[in-house]
């Protein structure tokens, strides 16, 4: 590694106010209304750009009649600032945490499965070792939850990793396939046909996943593959307190991940129709930054998750580093 004064940002004194306007900037499209939400003036502001520009070598705004928009180099610089300025907001949450006598804190995103199963176990353990540890728990899709860490909100994700997501920095370990099930209220008509199949659920009201989503796609090739039409009535959400009242209010029949089938089944909520789907999900895993350090609180919570994987999943996660 070079020595420290070799850096650009050192030679540059790249200043925490200029990556605060890069975000602002950004955000607001304009550097006067910039200048006006990090109160300093616009002669400063543009300066302020400029010197940075200059120091890259690269412009970083493109100037338009009404407004600014990020160049590529500007949309890489920004989206590093954000991640720089995350960090140091977190390094004064855990200084504040350790001075006020907590282990410090730690922010884990899941999808719905894994965050009703691995996690509960995952953070009861370490709230057992680290009852101070101040855990962050966000419950989304997996897109979602892979921007928040892209951008420094999270330090480790139970979700899948797509395609289209940026895989730089990325650490993947896979836990398991993700079987769906189809569910419906108790006492609905269908949980007794003898060996029921799709054919019978053509003409079912169905709650699905919206339009674009893996689950989606495979839930509609599954019929087209057994020469029927996919159900026609239908209503969009993956909102699962939605999905359970109305199934509880209706005879419709939504299509959910097994475990959080079970789940709602144990608790009498709804009944699993005795049906195989073959639409399973992809399989999802433990996903992590390679370019960061994890927290005291993060490396706890880290050897939780590897606990309770063994424990819930059968599966030995790596240590990370």
């Amino acid at each position: 590694m070079p020595a420290p004064y070799t850096h650009w940002f050192i030679r540059a004194r790249l200043k925490t106010r200029q990556l605060l306007l890069l975000v602002a900037m950004e955000e607001e499209g304009n550097i006067h209304r910039a200048a006006q939400v990090l109160n300093m003036t616009q002669p400063a502001a543009s300066k302020l750009l400029k010197d940075l520009e200059e120091a890259l070598g690269a412009p970083l705004f493109e100037r338009l009649p009404r407004g600014m928009r990020p160049t590529w180099y500007g949309e890489t610089m920004i989206r590093h600032a954000r991640m720089a300025l995350a960090s140091l907001s977190q390094a004064h949450d855990e200084i504040e945490a350790l001075k006020a006598g907590r282990f410090g804190q730690v922010s884990v995103g899941a999808i719905t499965a894994p965050g009703m199963t691995l996690l509960p176990a995952a953070i009861a353990l370490v709230k057992q070792q680290h009852p101070n540890l101040r855990v962050a728990l966000q419950i989304e899709t997996s897109d979602v939850l892979m921007e928040r860490l892209q951008q420094g909100k999270l330090d480790m994700v139970i979700g899948r990793l797509f395609e289209t997501h940026d895989k730089t920095a990325v650490r993947y370990q896979s836990l398991v396939e993700e079987p769906v099930a189809a569910l419906a209220r108790p006492g609905h008509p269908l949980t007794t046909v003898a060996k029921l199949g799709l054919r019978d659920l053509v003409g079912a009201g169905w709650i699905l996943p919206p339009v674009g989503s893996v689950l989606r796609h495979r839930f509609e090739l599954m019929f087209q593959e057994e020469g029927l039409e996919p159900p026609v009535n239908l209503i969009e959400t993956t909102a699962l307190l939605f999905i359970t009242r109305m199934l509880q209010r209706s005879d419709m029949v939504a299509v959910v991940a097994a475990d959080v089938a079970r789940y709602y089944a144990d608790h009498g909520m709804v009944a699993v129709l005795p049906i195989h789907l073959p639409c399973k999900m992809d399989s999802f895993g433990l996903i992590t930054r390679t370019d960061r350090l994890l927290s005291p609180g993060g490396k706890a919570m880290l050897s939780a998750l590897r606990q309770a994987a063994m424990e819930v999943y059968g599966v030995m996660l790596d240590a990370v580093p």
